[in-house]
């Protein structure tokens, strides 16, 4: 079977790769540290989807006014 490369699929390969590379810089370390035990790794997480939940209510914020604005003129 022949390997077909998904243009989408590569981009987000190179993203990770390279919030990978920063996350290295920035902390000094992989997600292969072993300091952070289960509870602390789910603290983590949470932490990252309220950050995406911020993240997506702006957004939405943004999308009703323009659909606002849209009907004012």
């Amino acid at each position: 079977m022949e390997l077909i490369n998904d243009p989408i699929v590569e981009a987000v390969i190179h993203q990770f790769r390279k919030r990978s590379q920063e996350g290295i810089i920035k902390y000094g370390c992989t997600m292969a540290r072993q300091d952070i035990d289960f509870v602390g790794w789910i603290q983590h997480m949470k932490e990252e989807l309220m950050d995406a939940v911020v993240y997506l209510e702006r957004i939405r914020q943004e999308e009703i006014d323009r659909a606002i604005d849209a009907k004012r003129t």
